[in-house]
């Protein structure tokens, strides 16, 4: 099975368009563009009945205690665990080209107003529902894309996987509003095969290169 994307080479930096959080040129950050990538896949195995796609960023701190702190770094060693950007189940078992911009083009305060999902597929919540929960202005819940946002004031660079499954039940048995970790569990055992296409994305001006600027 083949995953790729036209909008950056795997392994390499996010553009900043595809982010939720861009680099405000004082060592801050701000909302950005938030498109979702462009995603295609094919070769699918023999006896695919669904698919799943799932974005995670496997760097994220695990506590917000010194997230985007004045005067603080946080270190590389910090406790990680991972945030989901990203989870879109019951999606047809075939070919699909995703188009860049197709299903996020920009960051909503209080989260996308249940975006439609190609072919009966079904969008659920990201990491940002339970990040923004004690936020009055921005709290809600959050589906579809919304991309990489990492503390600006984080030593290390994060990782995101886009992961695609080939999944052996025509839908996944979740009911009402369900996560990354609802659809990980729904899969044990049903997965035929899986695909993944990653990048790295950092707001730390410390670590930025130039074309991520």
């Amino acid at each position: 099975m083949k995953l790729w994307s036209d909008s950056w080479a795997s392994g390499e930096p996010i553009p900043p368009r595809h982010a939720a959080g861009r680099p405000d040129g004082a060592g801050r950050a701000a909302f950005g563009e938030n498109l979702n990538p462009h995603l295609a896949w094919s070769d699918l195995p023999a006896g695919t009945r669904s698919m799943v796609l799932i974005c995670h960023d496997f760097d994220a701190p695990v506590s917000a205690g010194r997230v985007n702190r004045e005067g603080v770094e946080l270190p590389v060693d910090e406790d990680r665990a991972d945030f989901f950007h990203w989870v879109l189940v019951d999606l047809p078992p075939q070919p699909m080209v995703i188009a860049e911009g197709e299903y996020s083009r920009a960051f909503v305060a209080g989260g996308k107003p249940g975006p439609a999902a190609p072919g009966g597929a079904r969008h659920g919540r990201n990491d940002y529902t339970r990040w923004f929960a004690g936020d009055a202005a921005m709290a809600g819940d959050y589906f579809g894309y919304d991309g990489p946002f990492p503390p600006w004031n984080d030593a290390l660079v994060h990782h995101y996987v886009f992961t695609l499954y080939a999944v052996s039940l025509p839908r996944l048995p979740l009911q009402g509003v369900f996560d990354g970790p609802d659809v990980r569990r729904a899969l044990a055992g049903h997965v035929l095969a899986e695909a993944t296409h990653s990048g790295t994305y950092t707001l730390n001006r410390r670590l930025l290169v130039p074309h991520d600027a």
